[in-house]
């Protein structure tokens, strides 16, 4: 039984509904890593995952817009410790990795510990207690909502795993909410929506405009595509997954290792595209991109001034797609560069060569906002308040910044993943929240045990180390690609601070967190010996890159084929001699 488990290895029950050793605001990829963590690493079961929407899988579940999809290679698209051998595709779509996050929740009976359709309304950090109050209401017309329409939870340690790409952000355009057509947003996509025969404005052409452009171009009358700045578009080289391959892949592991591996080493060696224009990699993308471009769309040479960027390659995220350009070359897709001035009716209106406003194209069934998300505003609408009732709003209001990309100053006992400036332009984002995961379980770990001792500890950066540690990763910052005044990126504050990018590489950053010095940290209360003796605890990190040679590679690989076939012989052995005896 599990009452019969001792804390903090017994789950959340009736009891103990509002009273738990950590929350994690978040069921996507990086509050499941964050759980999967404490029950591996610390043997924790006594955590509750606060999730708004109807189910988890965070990005993945909100965003179902046609087309959609990752641009990172599907072998490096999933976790270190459930790697997937079933991608259909190099490059997955939103439902495969959908099925993907619930199978791994299903393996590591995570759904137990989630909280659906909760929203997390305030986390107030109690000075006295030494834990965490956070507010919580649950949606009118909910049963939960019948005896249970907001209540209190309280932890010792609170984590947010609420990533940058959630909260919606609509175009400023004067008029957009009178639109008599219907108004999606792509993180909020109508499927009852017919787009057969409509005529349909899409504004915006960053990377979800790329995708949804070459899907709806298939069955509707008319699409305008509004497009405020160029990108920088490379090809994707997309193609499926034979079922032989995936087999290999499943049944002889070493060679998806060595597929994980190759993925990781080039990602990797893209990092100088995206920071230094002048390096080998950045002039190599800018050849391919412009010559498909030129491939895609033949003798247009007012069409390629209009898509060819002027600012640095990398200062934007980089756009991978082989269809988006013989998207735009169909007779029933315009690209519209002239500013939008407002929204009339059915109409959207832009500047004309005198500055006078006039209608663009038809009246218009359907007006697409694929124009990204709230990004600098990193956990909105959430209030936190942290030491001596400190707003956390208050201590980003020049700008979120962190503690190593995980820990804030001010708030004791917090956490948090793919937050300020761990943001990445070159590889997977995953690769960076198991290294944040394993730090943040790293703090978790003296704080568990102080509680198991009667005894209450808090932790939070000094504040001497947060600035030393922010000078760094933006005098690096101030130095790359991001920083090209050319352009303006989700990636910059209004103050042209980029808050959202890492720095570095993802080895670099892995290596960084791979200990938690507990000497970078204040530590308050009764337990606070724990961490003043132990002074660090070793977190380790995934090593992805390539570390073997090929032949030992090989090797392996026929081991595990032998051992495979050996397998399949012993469990089929009465059905070989059944056969013998024929």
């Amino acid at each position: 039984m599990t009452g019969d488990l001792p804390w903090p290895q017994v789950p959340i029950g009736n009891k103990n509904h509002a009273d738990a050793a950590v929350v994690i605001i978040g069921a996507g990829i990086a509050g499941m890593c964050t759980a999967i963590d404490l029950i591996k690493r610390n043997n924790c079961r006594n955590f509750i995952i606060l999730e708004r929407s109807a189910a988890l899988g965070g990005t993945w579940h909100d965003n179902k817009y046609p087309g959609c999809c990752c641009d990172v290679f599907s072998t490096l698209y999933s976790y270190s410790f459930a790697q997937n051998s079933d991608w259909t595709r190099e490059y997955p779509g939103q439902e495969e990795i959908l099925a993907y996050l619930t199978k791994v929740a299903q393996d590591y009976g995570l759904y137990s510990h989630i909280r659906f359709n909760t929203q997390v309304e305030e986390a107030r950090w109690d000075d006295e207690l030494k834990r965490w109050r956070t507010k919580v209401t649950t949606p009118k017309g909910s049963k939960e909502a019948e005896y249970s329409p907001e209540y209190e939870i309280k932890s010792d340690f609170l984590v947010s795993a609420v990533g940058q790409l959630n909260q919606p952000a609509l175009p400023k355009i004067d008029g957009l909410d009178k639109f008599s057509g219907k108004t999606m947003h792509s993180a909020r996509w109508d499927w009852s929506f017919d787009l057969e025969g409509k005529n349909i404005a899409l504004i915006g052409n960053g990377c979800t405009a790329v995708q949804i452009l070459p899907e709806i171009a298939k069955v509707a009358k008319k699409v305008t595509v509004f497009q405020r700045t160029p990108n920088w578009v490379v090809p994707r080289g997309d193609q499926p997954v034979t079922p032989f391959m995936r087999n290999v892949l499943r049944y002889v592991p070493p060679v998806r290792w060595r597929k994980r591996a190759a993925q990781m080493n080039f990602r990797e060696w893209t990092y100088a595209a995206i920071v230094d224009s002048k390096s080998e990699p950045a002039t190599m993308f800018r050849e391919m991109a412009i010559d498909m471009m030129h491939r895609q769309l033949p003798d247009q040479p007012e069409l390629w001034k209009k898509l060819t960027p002027n600012y640095s390659l990398g200062c934007k995220r980089i756009i991978i797609s082989d269809d988006f350009y013989p998207a735009l070359a169909a007779t029933n897709v315009d690209l519209e560069t002239r500013a939008i001035q407002g929204i009339e009716g059915s109409s959207v209106k832009v500047a004309g060569e005198k500055g006078e406003s006039e209608d663009v194209g038809p009246e218009y069934d359907l007006l697409v906002c694929a124009t990204g998300f709230q990004t600098v505003e990193f956990m909105h609408p959430i209030k936190v308040y942290g030491k001596n009732g400190r707003s956390l709003q208050d201590v980003w209001k020049d700008g979120a910044h962190s503690y190593l990309g995980t820990c804030v100053e001010d708030m004791p006992n917090f956490g948090i993943l793919y937050g300020p400036n761990t943001n990445l332009g070159h590889n997977s984002i995953i690769l960076m929240i198991e290294s944040q995961s394993r730090y943040i379980n790293g703090l978790i770990k003296p704080i568990l045990e102080a509680r198991k001792q009667g005894n209450a500890l808090s932790l939070s950066p000094k504040l001497e180390k947060v600035q030393a540690y922010n000078e760094n990763v933006q005098k690096v910052l101030k130095n790359s690609s991001y920083n090209d005044p050319a352009c303006n990126s989700w990636y910059k504050n209004e103050a042209g601070v980029i808050t959202n990018n890492w720095s570095g590489t993802v080895v670099e950053y892995q290596k960084l967190l791979e200990k938690v010095n507990y000497d970078d940290y204040e530590a308050e209360g009764s337990g606070a010996s724990i961490v003043q003796k132990q002074k660090s605890h070793t977190v380790g990190r995934v090593v992805e890159e390539t570390q073997v040679s090929d032949t030992a590679l090989v090797a392996l690989g026929l081991l595990s084929t032998a051992a495979v076939v050996g397998g399949f012989l012993l469990r089929n052995s009465r059905y070989l001699n059944a056969l013998r005896v024929r």
